[in-house]
């Protein structure tokens, strides 16, 4: 009988306005707790939210031949790391008086609530009454009790932070590591003063993100084609195999292998990814009915850098919500006992994505017997992929409901290979050396003679890949973009142009309209190849 259930917290909001307030402010107690701990305390936020990427520590502090933070991007144990990582925050959330039952509740991103409405109140509100008090809400933000500062050597410090920084969502920008940082923030910022005026905006951005879509037609032959991140969730849950659904780069090697028209394969780190841009902000390009994307240009809200993503709590809501869609999965694919990985598969090595992290040894092969660093089981020994893979009999937690349940009822069909959308958009070579930070591909149709926006593929990334040696072997990034049936013209495939937008702007793309800005490149950089573009 598995004894403690991870519940939506919009069901945690639900009973709290019913009068059941005892869940809710649990959680807000045991919050309140880590964050209150002092810095060198184990169990504090501070220390936690570091586990991701700054500040770095060990072999990565300093060290070009790591890529600093301890997280797994990019490679298969994505999803068990985050997993393990998600229960050394609830031990710490029960280790806070009063909170030893506690759970961490999901954000259930497909919900009606949060596709029509955005980000639940609770991760939101300015102030919480708890105890007899009105304290400031500690699920909306995070101060930091000491600086952290990335210390690779020939890295700027764009994402360095001072200590008693607060972090920051769309619509605001976070970047203060250095003077001219510090000068563009404070301009941005100054022009969104108002916290409830910008968490509409947020909420607007967050609907936008799960909800965009085109119309292709008129009249009686209209079709409404999804173009946005709700469909991914979806998606992600057909994927045929752990390796290819776990991460991008398995994921990429693979679609870039279908035979043509076959449906290609979403890991579940897409959405993951595009969520983490939706709160934290990016200029994502939108035509007619796209949605209204990251309208406040110069948006860069922590979450969405991996240098700092963690630190801001609803990073944990949200990777929850992307351990229930892995739980999803497994349950659909018969994988609750067992996952296996594709040997020596891309995807598969340390040096796969981002560089190996602290603590594994350069240029190894991934395997589930690989250990999740810095977390240990309660012998002192770390933790792996087998000791996570059935959540209810190895870690005694399910997840309540929520969206896509019915994925995975027992009569549920199961997706298999085969035909789909009949062709696609390769987007390949993307060189992520020469851009700062994480950024966006994205594609575009012309349909009845205008360029709609059809899909976008988010990558977090560094803000100085070439700080870390053995990223240098892995620079690359890609895209596989469905152009969706009723795109496709008898005569074959639309006119298509592809944007590659970074923090700086538009890298020189294929088929760049009139005008479009361009990341400013050195010599050396200008010598590189861009990307190629393959529609099939």
């Amino acid at each position: 009988m598995v004894s403690r259930v991870r519940r939506s917290i919009e069901d945690l909001q639900i009973a709290y306005e019913r009068g059941d307030k005892k869940p809710l402010e649990t959680v807000m107690r045991a919050w309140k707790g880590i964050k209150d701990l002092p810095p060198d305390n184990p169990d504090s936020f501070f220390v936690i939210g570091g586990y991701h990427g700054e500040p770095f520590r060990g072999a990565g502090w300093g060290n070009s031949g790591f890529w600093g933070g301890y997280c797994n991007h990019g490679n298969v144990l994505f999803p068990s790391w985050h997993r393990a990582y998600l229960l050394r925050l609830e031990d710490a959330m029960r280790a806070i008086p009063g909170c030893g039952d506690v759970t961490l509740p999901f954000w259930d991103e497909c919900s009606p609530a949060s596709v029509n409405n955005g980000i639940p109140w609770a991760l939101t509100v300015e102030s919480f009454a708890l105890d007899g008090a009105i304290i400031p809400n500690p699920l909306k933000s995070f101060t930091l009790s000491r600086q952290i500062v990335d210390h690779i050597a020939g890295d700027t410090p764009n994402y360095s932070k001072p200590i008693g920084y607060e972090t920051v969502r769309y619509p605001l920008s976070g970047l203060v590591g250095t003077p001219d940082d510090i000068t563009k923030s404070k301009a941005h910022n100054a022009k969104y003063p108002n916290y409830q005026y910008n968490v509409g905006l947020l909420n607007a951005n967050i609907v936008a993100w799960l909800t965009s879509y085109i119309e292709v037609g008129d009249g009686a032959n209209k079709q409404r084609i999804p173009t946005n991140t709700a469909k991914k969730w979806a998606d992600c849950l057909n994927a045929p195999n752990y390796t290819v659904f776990s991460n991008t780069t398995s994921a990429a090697e693979w679609n870039g292998n279908l035979p043509a028209g076959d449906a290609r394969v979403v890991p579940i780190e897409s959405p993951h990814n595009d969520m983490h841009l939706a709160v934290g902000g990016f200029d994502v390009p939108s035509g007619p009915n796209a949605g209204n994307f990251s309208q406040a240009a110069g948006a860069n809200g922590d979450m969405g850098e991996n240098d700092t993503a963690a630190f801001d709590p609803i990073f944990y809501f949200h990777h929850c919500y992307v351990d229930r869609m892995f739980w999803l999965w497994q349950k659909k694919h018969g994988a609750t006992g067992t996952l296996e990985i594709i040997p020596h598969y891309p995807g598969t090595n340390t040096v796969d994505s981002q560089g190996p992290t602290p603590g594994v040894a350069p240029n190894a092969w991934l395997t589930v017997e690989s250990p999740l660093d810095p977390f240990r089981k309660r012998d002192g020994s770390p933790y792996t992929t087998c000791d996570l893979v059935n959540i209810e009999t190895q870690l005694d937690y399910t997840y309540g409901p929520g969206s896509f349940d019915d994925h995975v009822a027992p009569n549920a069909e199961l997706a298999r290979a085969g035909p789909g959308t009949a062709l696609h958009v390769h987007v390949g070579g993307v060189d992520r050396g020469i851009v700062r930070g994480s950024f966006i591909i994205s594609a575009f149709a012309s349909v009845d003679g205008k360029l709609q926006h059809i899909g976008t593929e988010s990558v977090l990334s560094r803000w100085h890949v070439e700080g870390c040696a053995n990223c240098q072997t892995h620079l690359k990034a890609s895209a596989a973009i469905p152009i969706q049936g009723a795109l496709t013209a008898p005569g074959g495939a639309p006119e298509i142009h592809v944007e590659v937008r970074t923090r700086d702007g538009l890298l020189p793309t294929h088929g760049a309209p009139p005008g479009a800005s361009a990341v400013a490149l050195t010599p050396a950089a200008a010598a590189r190849p861009r990307f190629r573009v393959q529609v099939r």
